[in-house]
């Protein structure tokens, strides 16, 4: 399996916990915490993230303003919004659900 592949289905997810953990954050900052918290293992491709992003803030799950970063550029930052939080709460709930589900088959197959 690819390490993008990885990814598919849980990069909305793993944007909404870095954003409820970490604060407003650009997309480049996404990206590289998720990619550094996994080890490299996940792989996030701008051509993911920047839709995913999209349709988060479409959802009113994030919201997104205008900033200048740290280097002096001009750069959406993304925040989670409340509803964005109760969100990532059923989905954590949900995956954890999930990966319990296929640990527990994977060990009795």
């Amino acid at each position: 399996m690819a390490r993008s592949d990885a990814l598919q289905g849980a990069l909305p997810m793993l944007v909404l916990k870095t954003l409820a953990r970490r604060g407003p954050m650009h997309g480049y900052a996404i990206t590289t915490h998720i990619e550094t918290l996994s080890s490299d293992v996940l792989r996030v491709e701008e051509g993911s993230l920047y839709p995913a992003l999209h349709r988060l803030e479409e959802s009113r799950l994030v919201k997104a303003r205008w900033a200048v970063t740290a280097n002096n550029r001009r750069a959406r930052v993304y925040e989670i919004t409340p509803a964005g939080r109760r969100q990532l709460d059923a989905e954590e709930k949900r995956w954890h659900a999930v990966t319990l589900a296929v640990t527990d088959a994977l060990e009795r197959i």
